[in-house]
């Protein structure tokens, strides 16, 4: 697209087999080549995924295989893709929940640590990883005339997070997750990505993993709350094309991002 983007949804299952999952990655970057898409995103944990918890024996530095095989997807398929990982914690014992953003050309565009552990419903991701700093620099990635803001997951509970992103130019909040499944989960699921879609008048690319223990239920939504794209719970790639002028005109209409008057400021 000339000024806009087409995004592919890449809802792919992940298990421990670091080498099946970089092949499911390729085969997700063969469908988004095949559309012509500009973004790939993938889900939380892309590289490795345990549902009992993933822990430090998954991760891989910056120039292991992982991030490594998406640089050379990326260059050879010339499209950019935002994907979970593992990456060592400066802590012992513990690793670091990360998402990275590469480039068309293959380059490394920024990385994301993620913020808020999963210390919930029963999960403790505070016991296997170390939290990203909440006064990092965004992560925001430009792409066919709209920014790319990225956060991650248990993120979507805290509306502060996607309005920092907002603050920072994002017009797409992008939400790789592996939300786990329970009672009401999926629901919330819904309901948070379309509530930080409203707030924000931004659009939120929601993209679960599928498979034991996670939602999948990918999703894609305007600005104005409005579901556009909804995967069901299975491995599954969608592609969508993203208009700036569309969300130009909500925003228009529905000018609260103006009219606000508090700021985010991290806490330390």
């Amino acid at each position: 697209m000339t000024d806009g983007a087409r995004v592919t949804l890449g809802q792919i299952e992940v298990s421990t087999d670091h080498a099946a999952n970089l092949l499911a990655v390729r085969s997700a970057f063969r469908e988004a080549a095949r559309v012509h898409a500009d973004l790939l995103v993938l889900p939380e944990y892309a590289a490795a995924f345990d549902p009992g918890g993933t822990g430090p024996e998954h991760a891989e530095p910056l120039d292991g295989p992982f991030v490594t095989g998406l640089r050379r997807l990326a260059r050879e398929h010339g499209v950019a893709v935002v994907a979970g990982t593992l990456l060592p914690a400066a802590a012992p014992g513990k690793a670091v929940n990360a998402v990275v953003a590469v480039d068309a050309q293959g380059e490394l565009a920024g990385v994301y640590r993620k913020v808020h552990l999963y210390d919930a419903f029963g999960h403790r991701e505070s016991d296997r990883l170390e939290a990203g700093d909440p006064s990092a620099e965004p992560l925001v990635l430009r792409l066919g005339g709209l920014a790319f803001g990225v956060m991650t997951c248990y993120d979507l509970r805290f509306p502060e997070s996607a309005r920092r992103l907002v603050d920072a130019g994002a017009d797409v909040l992008v939400v790789p997750a592996a939300w786990a499944a329970g009672p009401l989960k999926a629901d919330h699921w819904r309901t948070l990505a379309r509530a930080r879609a409203i707030e924000n008048t931004a659009v939120v690319l929601a993209v679960g993993q599928a498979g034991k223990g996670v939602t999948g239920r990918s999703l894609l939504v305007g600005p104005d709350g409005q579901v556009g794209l909804e995967l069901g719970d299975q491995a599954e790639l969608r592609s969508a094309d993203l208009d700036p002028a569309a969300l130009a005109a909500v925003r228009e209409r529905n000018p609260s991002l103006a009219n606000r008057r508090y700021a985010v400021v991290p806490r330390p």
